[in-house]
């Protein structure tokens, strides 16, 4: 099974299995996107992308990290600061059979970092399993 899992945090093997399921991981092949994030709609505005690039570059090297030592197959990237372009873009080059949404609660979420299950499966036709994950 191929998973795109979109991030806004490091995420671990077991933050995986707990969406997906145990079984779902064993054989995966899995793409870590993390968004870049921007703390604020006037950070977006002014262009001001440098620190959401890097934020979003070490959460998905960690992640990948952090997977690959549970022994699951992963490689990573980083993504436009809005989630369904990044889901866009990602799904170019990689046939995902599924996305796993990790995001922050609705009142610790990043500027443009809102995106529901059904918004994703309308446009891409997709299965979602969306989880919530602490800063």
């Amino acid at each position: 099974m191929k998973l795109l899992v979109i991030t806004s945090e490091a995420i671990t093997a077991g933050h995986l299995r707990e969406a997906v399921g145990s079984d779902a991981t064993e054989d995966a092949e899995v793409l870590v996107i993390a968004p870049a994030l921007h703390t604020s709609a006037l950070r977006f505005w002014l262009s001001d992308a440098d620190d959401a690039i890097a934020r979003a570059q070490d959460v998905q090297q960690q992640s990948v990290d952090e997977l690959g030592d549970a022994g699951v197959t992963a490689t990573g990237d980083t993504g436009e600061s809005e989630p369904l372009a990044a889901i866009a873009d990602s799904l170019q080059a990689f046939a995902a059979d599924r996305v796993v949404l990790f995001m922050h609660a609705e009142s610790e979420q990043s500027y443009r970092e809102s995106v529901t299950a059904a918004e994703i499966t309308e446009r891409f036709g997709l299965p979602v399993t969306v989880r919530e994950i602490a800063r």
